[in-house]
């Protein structure tokens, strides 16, 4: 399976009720370095787990909006808007964070990740800048 290929399914996952999401999808080696909002951390397999059993239980959905798709060799890029629906909330989808990841993929997993996230700004989504794409 191509590194396009491993992103694309994992983004097409049901996350909330796929409960081996990360062991599926994640390599036991894994690292993520991700600057957020909220500063900057790296993440393990271990802490990957504990940030998807929090969404499991605060979310009844997420949804994943790519707009851009690209494949080097071993890495993929990618650029996407996450949607989510709250407990609190079920009837309403809001727009989550806007995510630029890189990815290099080893043994058809995710292995070392670079990603850049900040909140989801609704004049970008109305410009179009985040428009779906066909991958």
């Amino acid at each position: 399976m191509s590194p396009k290929d491993v992103l694309k399914q994992f983004y097409d996952t049901d996350i909330i009720t796929n409960k081996d999401l990360v062991e599926n999808f994640y390599h036991k080696d894994c690292e993520l370095h991700w600057n957020s909002s909220k500063g900057f951390r790296i993440s393990k397999f271990q802490d990957i787990s504990g940030f998807f059993k929090n969404i499991r239980e605060n979310y009844i959905s997420i949804r994943y909006e790519i707009s851009h798709l690209l494949e080097d060799v071993d890495h993929i890029t990618s650029r996407h808007t996450v949607y989510g629906k709250t407990i609190e909330n079920e009837d309403e989808e809001l727009p989550l964070a806007h995510y630029i990841s890189i990815w290099q993929i080893k043994d058809g997993k995710l292995y070392r990740g670079y990603q850049i996230s900040q909140p989801a700004d609704d004049k970008a989504i109305q410009s179009n800048s985040f428009s779906e794409i066909k991958v």
